[in-house]
């Protein structure tokens, strides 16, 4: 019997090139500004449309200010970036989520909030957070530029077929631990490289509990263990999840589909090239020591003492802690931190803001701390205040900004500055990646909140 992957790619095949790559087909491509420039030049310059226009998504997110969305943009080459995809969608034809329309925020986020991605699809983005769609049960993966050329102009994609694993988590998350938390946890397991090469299906108890929006971070960080996407199989959470979406199947339409989508899931004799399993139990919550996302540990643990223990060379082991201000064997609880950043495609959804009001109602926010609340859509923000989380949040000193990548990295206005400490719900932590010289700490919603309140590394589960 075939894994799900295989059913998923077997139907998108359009042709195999002998002792080369698979020519497969592509239901959904997504643009934003900064990887597709150069794609829609290159049409040009071959006189070339776009094959399937009602196919592709337009989105500005990286380079939008979180802030004044509604005047000029100040920095010239994010102006022009995103003044370039709102020309090229107009000229090709293309859905296009202009800044500051009720329709725009962070791809990732607005695509399943839209019922855009679905179960059995195939996904591409010029970004490598893609994977987050694979939360829907479809096959979600990044790609380059020259690639989204590609898929501009036939709606196929040249690619080797991965391999495929599967992940299963099984138990109870214990209380205060998140879907991120798991991911961190798997991160630091399997290194940055550990699922290189693959594919990854996520099963198992801890995955069929988790919240749609908990799936969406889970399959968002794949990419961080080398994956080349991570999925899960959809169910009557995802089924619930898509019902009356916009771009949902409506009707007979949704019957038919929803026949379909039940025979996505990987048969009890599948396959796979690899299989690990994990115990919810292992899990508490987590954060980073260093500067890639597979370098955590959890709350209450000491920093590896050395680099074997950290699966790191011993050079790079010692460079990381030197930049991040901390020594081998210390413990980060009590440590002091200067910013705090909620959101991106990873912890920018409704349910992220209500994990963090949830811990800081009542409480305020902790004198000489900078926090970013950034909403990952318009949606969100719209529901954040339907909900009357902004009082909350606003009560506790807290200010909600406008929808974006923000401070996932520094290619808008919201950079964090040299030396400083940020608390964040993001993706990366490399170095730079939220400012040049700027000290990431990955972490869930609710250690970003215990941290906002406290002013240092916090676990949460004291809060709760």
């Amino acid at each position: 019997m075939n894994t799900l992957f295989d059913k998923i790619w077997d139907r998108h095949v359009v042709q195999t090139v002998d002792d080369g790559p698979t020519q497969l087909y592509i239901d959904r491509l997504y643009c934003h500004e900064v990887t597709s420039p150069q794609a829609f030049e290159g049409l040009r310059a071959r006189g070339l449309r776009c094959f399937r226009p009602e196919q592709i998504f337009c989105m500005p997110d990286h380079n939008t200010p979180t802030h004044d969305q509604d005047k000029p943009i100040e920095d010239p080459v994010s102006a022009r970036q995103v003044a370039a995809l709102e020309k090229n969608a107009r000229d090709f034809g293309l859905t296009h989520y202009g800044m500051n329309t009720k329709d725009n925020g962070i791809i990732h986020v607005v695509g399943p909030e839209k019922g855009l991605s679905l179960p059995g699809m195939t996904i591409v983005c010029g970004d490598s957070h893609t994977s987050t769609h694979g939360a829907m049960g479809a096959v979600a993966f990044g790609i380059g530029t020259s690639e989204v050329e590609m898929v501009l102009a036939s709606q196929c994609i040249l690619q080797q077929k991965p391999k495929s694993m599967r992940i299963t988590i099984d138990g109870q998350l214990q209380k205060g631990v998140t879907a991120k938390d798991v991911a961190l946890y798997l991160m630091s397991r399997l290194t940055t490289s550990g699922a290189t090469g693959y594919f990854v299906e996520y099963a198992g108890e801890v995955v069929r509990s988790l919240s749609m929006e908990g799936r969406l971070t889970l399959c968002n960080l794949s990419i961080e263990m080398g994956a080349r996407g991570g999925f899960i199989a959809p169910d009557e959470v995802t089924f619930e999840y898509l019902k009356d979406k916009e771009y949902a199947p409506k009707g007979d339409d949704w019957t038919k589909a929803l026949t379909y989508w039940k025979t996505l899931k990987s048969g009890e004799d599948a396959v796979f090239d690899k299989e690990l399993t994990f115990d919810a139990a292992d899990i508490e919550p987590r954060i980073t020591y260093g500067t890639n996302p597979g370098m955590g540990i959890g709350i209450t643990e000491p920093i590896p003492q050395t680099a074997a223990e950290a699966k790191s060379p011993e050079a790079g082991f010692r460079k990381t802690l030197d930049y991040m201000g901390f020594k081998a064997g210390e413990r980060l609880l009590g440590k002091k931190i200067d910013y705090v950043f909620l959101g991106a495609c990873t912890n920018g959804r409704i349910e992220d803001f209500r994990a963090f009001a949830g811990i800081v109602k009542g409480r305020r926010k902790a004198d000489g701390v900078v926090a970013w609340l950034v909403p990952g859509s318009w949606a969100v923000d719209r529901q954040i205040r339907e909900e009357g989380l902004d009082k909350v949040l606003e009560a506790a000193g807290f200010e909600i900004r406008q929808p974006g990548c923000s401070a996932c990295l520094a290619m808008n206005d919201d950079k964090v500055p040299a030396g400083k400490y940020a608390v964040s719900t993001s993706n990366r932590n490399f170095e730079g990646r939220q400012g040049p010289g700027s000290r990431t700490i990955l972490c869930s919603p609710l250690v970003a909140a215990a941290a906002a309140v406290t002013g240092v590394i916090t676990d949460p589960r004291t809060l709760l």
